[in-house]
């Protein structure tokens, strides 16, 4: 279906996200799949870089588990990089090193980052719940596994993400 959005029901509010099948339809098809199995249900935002973005679906984050940040849906897309600039708001999803291993984990950008563009898969834009967004990436961060000052001292939950028809 074209006219869907996804809500994202965190534990700051709520933020609505319009898709963009145009650019990345099996990425779409991919996080609504997940959405529609609750798969997203009881995670965390897990990594939560100030000015930068905030970084959700790892199903380790359901617990307090200390692999947080490697968890997936068992398998990997493939990349569908494309023309649209990361800015804030935009959703895009998160991989490692090899360009063909996004699963669930997703990310939100606080701010312009066009250094990601055609590196990652952008596939959507916030439509409501810029002031949420703005709240999750003010969330006071520590030291993570990584070195970098993005783990949350807080935890902030991912309630649901619902597909629903647009607006």
């Amino acid at each position: 279906m074209q006219n869907e959005v996804a809500v994202i029901k965190t534990t700051e509010g709520e933020m609505t996200v319009a898709f963009w099948p145009d650019v990345a339809p099996n990425t779409v098809e991919n996080f609504k799949k997940l959405a529609r199995e609750s798969f997203y249900d009881g995670t965390a935002f897990h990594r939560i870089v100030k000015g930068f973005m905030i970084q959700g679906g790892d199903p380790l984050s359901k617990t307090d588990d200390p692999m947080v940040g490697t968890g997936g849906p068992g398998y990997k897309i493939k990349a569908e990089f494309n023309d649209r600039s990361h800015v804030r708001g935009v959703i895009s999803m998160a991989r490692s090193q090899s360009p063909d291993s996004a699963g669930s984990q997703f990310f939100i950008c606080l701010a312009d980052a066009k250094f990601l563009d055609r590196q990652y898969t952008a596939f959507g834009q916030l439509i409501a719940g810029d002031d949420v967004l703005g709240r999750i990436g003010d969330t006071p961060t520590t030291l993570g596994g990584g070195g970098e000052r993005s783990k949350p001292v807080k935890r902030v939950g991912v309630e649901s993400v619902r597909i629903v028809a647009a607006p």
